[in-house]
């Protein structure tokens, strides 16, 4: 049967709809699953889609994110300059939740819609009496949508809106696998390495739906698909019958009993026939299945006599082999090379898809290739969700979402049994299990203990350190955050090249590695997030609970390095300031901040007087000294930290001021010199625009890059500095930046006039200093946030502003290890580049410039 888009999924506008224009993945992880975060719904309105399939029902729910203040008339001066048409802070509004319960538990799934208010548009106070709506109707497919419709009026009022479960099903693939960057992977020998799909190189592929049966269904399109083939023998066939030969109790129960087994005793083997011996004439190995259960026929046993561990895993690869042959022969049939696998029977056992995978390559030869979806439990759910009218979900980028790790999940404490529903108070977070003393937390894979409501607790990984053991985070995908402001950086010279990470987490020493700096940095972390809350009782036990939450998920990335999807450094250093996030912690470095841009402002008049006292070409060579020496205020260095005790802000600023000769470890400074001042009476064109990725608060900010920006402006360049949107380590961020210039600017002329031209300063100086009537004509300063609360930076993914800002920019400069060497380091762009870092890690400073622990690159690259 064919479908086509404009019949499969009929649009209902009986609620408000969402505006998903633009969207991201990102932000603190609220539930068991993924969010998507919707930043520009502005209406107070909840979709709630479901999914009920015959052993699970799955939940798609859109919550709304608190926007910050949005009344920052400076920050609007800026965006309107920039482009006026482009939203303001901050990135994120809104959030798609992923949320499942078994079918046998339904009234708990219900007990979880009331509770979330879901059935009535959300759980603030504001949407229960306007939203309340006796005739309410969401979204839901399965045949459950059928099964349960009448108990869903009679508890909750809602009425569901059936869609076609193949038309949900194909629609989520669909989006997933163009919106995500790494939702598809590949599952060969227990190894799993993500592939990076082109969204114009999407269609045509085969969709392989694995439930109680198998459907095969070739994609063509958006909407257009057709199901062209699929077997009885599937899920249901694998639970049936290992139930009644083992008499396991659960289909987990099952597949985790198949991980202990030896297939050899049941299946007869080339091996058995052929005395040992390969058939290497028609390339069959000793090994290889010739009959599924075939010593049964020829032993004198009874069922009795057989390990139940290897019926379940005999039976699992019989039925795995035959799936994946006939996918073969289907997308052989239509020319298909890629096959996509999804449904309840995988839900990420890292077994069967090692056993699909190997079948698919054997009978294809190598030429075609299994592939497997992170999300793929939910694509129903979210296929339901997206027949919404006009949400905005078909326009979303692979750049316009950000994956997060999953920090955690909900879990309720209680039972609620029969009308009416009551309000669930005994309702605990994911985070109160952290903080309960006692808990002991091995590794943050979301699972249900025995006896929950399936909706959260910590358990203890299935075989733990086996190859076969189920990949429990594939089915706890946290939540996928939408972020509709995020856009390429116009300015990468090839995105298709762009890679951010500077260094391969996919080498085992080298995660072992990052994964104990982090380690030993966590105690001092936890001290500084807890003095930045008063050091109060409340602030010491959620402290204790980032500490345990955070080593769990080391732990798991230490034994499973892909749980959470394609690792690297920028994405681990980003899990470490979300998981401060989720646990309260805003900005653990506050008052460290505060204090040492008090201290550098303090001194910045005297720099300022020195520097307008050399001639041009010092006066260059002795900025870019000043901004590697001042880089050196880095709290993410566990060297730097040690060094921090030995001498006061300004003390250790003049130490690395006096160490900073040239040459440096790289050393373009004569390139970059040229470019700016010319070779005699040559002078070069200057740069319209500057943007400038600025590192730390404090001296680094204060003493490095401002007084480099000053020259910049001096020279008639528009200076842009560019931000975090979210606070990480002891980052500067483009909320606090405003108030550091409007300082410096009380000492400055230069500064003074910029601001003012680019908006920053928009109440009178309360200094005597001149305003005069060329503030107009000065060339501006504006500040912009980068898009991320991270030391790094994936110029895939940055705020809309700073993708207006580059428009016009022809000189960028990035400056500090995180955003100039673990990421962007050999990144090009069509503008004329400066990298500057002083590497504050040995290990690195060996690695990637062959030097040592405080060597400075000063890398040029002009315009590609």
């Amino acid at each position: 049967m064919a479908h086509t888009g404009n019949n499969s999924m009929h649009r209902s506008s009986s609620r408000p709809q969402l505006d998903l224009s633009k969207a991201e993945i990102q932000g603190n992880v609220e539930e068991k699953y993924p969010t998507i975060l919707l930043p520009n719904q502005s209406h107070d309105i909840s979709h709630l889609a479901l999914d009920l399939g015959g052993s699970l029902i799955k939940l798609v729910y859109f919550s709304r994110h608190e926007d910050q203040s949005t009344s920052d008339k400076r920050i609007r001066n800026v965006k309107n300059r920039l482009d006026g048409n482009r939203r303001s802070y901050p990135i994120l509004g809104g959030r798609l939740h992923f949320v499942k319960f078994e079918t046998s538990k339904i009234n708990e799934c219900l007990d979880f819609i009331y509770s979330k208010q879901l059935h009535c548009g959300g759980d603030e106070p504001h949407y229960s009496d306007a939203m309340t709506d006796s005739n309410a109707i969401i979204k839901a497919t399965g045949g459950g949508a059928y099964k349960f419709a009448d108990l869903f009026k009679e508890r909750l009022g809602l009425s569901l809106d059936k869609e076609d479960e193949m038309s949900c099903l194909v629609a989520g693939a669909n989006f997933l696998l163009k919106a995500i960057r790494h939702e598809a992977f590949t599952h060969m020998e227990g190894h799993k390495e993500f592939v990076q799909i082109d969204p114009n190189d999407l269609f045509p592929y085969l969709l392989v739906n694995i439930g109680s049966g198998v459907s095969m269904i070739k994609v063509d399109g958006d909407g257009k698909f057709e199901r062209v083939s699929g077997t009885n023998v599937g899920g249901g066939t694998y639970w049936g019958l290992g139930r009644l030969l083992t008499k396991c109790e659960s289909f987990d129960e099952l597949l985790e009993l198949s991980q202990k087994g030896d297939n050899s005793s049941t299946d007869m083997l080339v091996g058995d026939i052929y005395g040992g011996m390969d058939y290497s004439k028609i390339g069959l190995s000793a090994s290889t299945i010739a009959s599924s259960f075939g010593k049964a026929t020829s032993e004198k046993k009874g069922l009795e006599d057989y390990r139940p561990e290897d019926i379940s895993l005999s039976l699992l690869r019989m039925i795995s082999y035959n799936i994946a042959q006939i996918s073969y022969l289907n997308a052989l049939r239509f020319g298909l090379k890629r096959i996509f696998f999804g449904g309840f029977f995988i839900r990420g056992h890292a077994y069967t898809m090692d056993a699909i995978s190997f079948a698919i390559h054997f009978w294809s030869k190598g030429d075609a290739q299994a592939m497997f979806l992170r999300h793929e439990g939910f694509l129903g759910a979210l296929g339901a969700f997206m027949s919404y009218e006009k949400h905005g979900l078909d326009d979303l980028m692979v750049h316009q979402l950000v994956e997060r790790f999953p920090m955690g999940a909900p879990c309720t404490g209680g039972k609620i049994h029969g009308p009416p529903l009551r309000d669930l108070n005994e309702k605990i977070s994911w985070m109160d299990k952290f903080l309960q003393k006692g808990t002991e937390i091995t590794a943050p894979v979301p699972m249900a203990p025995p006896g929950t409501t399936g909706l959260g607790g910590f358990d203890v990984p299935l075989s733990k350190g086996s190859t076969l053991r189920s990949d429990a985070s594939a089915l706890n995908v946290g939540v996928l955050h939408l972020v509709p402001t995020l856009e390429v950086f116009p300015l990468l010279a090839d995105l298709k090249m762009y890679e951010p990470n500077t260094i391969d987490l996919s080498d085992h020493s080298e995660l072992e590695y990052w994964l104990k700096i982090l380690s030993e940095h966590l105690p001092d972390l936890v001290d500084k997030a807890v003095a930045s809350e008063g050091g109060t009782d409340d602030a010491k036990r959620r402290g204790d609970a980032f500490a345990r939450a955070f080593s769990a998920h080391l732990a798991r990335l230490m034994e499973e390095p892909a749980a959470y999807g394609k690792l690297d450094l920028a994405k681990l250093l980003e899990m470490r300031e979300e998981c401060l996030r989720e646990f309260h912690f805003v900005d653990a470095y506050i008052s460290i901040k505060q204090r040492e841009n008090e201290a550098s402002l303090a001194v910045l008049p005297d720099l300022l007087m020195e520097l307008d006292s050399l001639d041009e070409e010092t006066r260059l060579l002795t900025l870019i000294e000043g901004v590697l020496a001042a880089n050196i205020f880095d709290w993410g260095s566990r060297a730097c930290v040690d060094l921090y005790h030995k001498g006061t802000i300004i003390e250790i600023y003049r130490m690395s001021r006096n160490k900073m000769q040239r040459p440096w470890r790289v050393d373009d400074f004569d390139a970059f010199k040229e470019r700016m001042l010319g070779t005699g009476d040559k002078k070069p064109p200057l740069h319209r625009r500057a943007l400038l990725f600025v590192d730390n608060a404090g001296a680094d900010i204060v003493l490095g890059m401002l007084p480099l920006a000053r020259e910049l402006l001096r020279r008639g360049t528009e200076v842009v500095l560019v931000a975090n949107s979210l606070p990480a380590l002891n980052d500067v961020t483009a909320m606090e930046l405003p108030d550091i210039v409007a300082e410096a600017a009380k000492h400055c002329d230069i500064l003074r006039r910029a601001a003012e031209s680019g908006g920053l300063l928009v109440d009178a100086m309360t200094n005597n200093l001149d305003s005069s009537k060329e503030n107009s004509s000065s060339v501006p300063l504006m500040v912009v946030e980068n898009g991320c609360g991270s030391p790094c930076i994936d110029l895939r993914q940055v705020s809309s502003e700073l993708a207006a800002a580059a428009k016009d920019a022809d000189l960028i400069i990035l400056e500090g290890m995180g955003r100039a060497l673990h990421t962007n380091l050999n990144a090009r762009f069509r503008c004329d580049a400066l990298k500057l870092a002083m590497v504050k890690n040995q290990r690195l400073a060996e690695k990637l410039i062959k030097g040592n622990i405080y060597d400075c690159i000063c890398k040029f690259e002009p315009a590609s």
